[in-house]
């Protein structure tokens, strides 16, 4: 049955997250720090969010708006 679940989440995940990476070829630095930033801020505000309050969706927006804005502000780009 597990595996079953997994075999269905990776043929869902890997293309969504392959089209994901080649949607960042045409972005400029500014852009790609601020969807990287908010990837990884999504990433671990969910797992904190999880672990410390359960709720996992409320540390994952929270991560994901903060994680965006420190890597826009944090760009090279003017």
């Amino acid at each position: 049955m597990m595996g079953t679940m997994v075999r269905k989440f990776a043929f869902v995940f890997v293309p969504v997250l392959a089209l994901g990476l080649s949607a960042c070829s045409g972005m400029n630095d500014k852009e790609q720090r601020a969807l990287s930033g908010g990837a990884i801020g999504a990433a671990g505000g969910a797992l904190v969010g999880g672990l410390a309050f359960g709720a996992p969706v409320v540390g994952a927006l929270v991560g994901a708006g903060a994680g965006a804005a420190t890597g826009a502000v944090t760009s090279k780009d003017k």
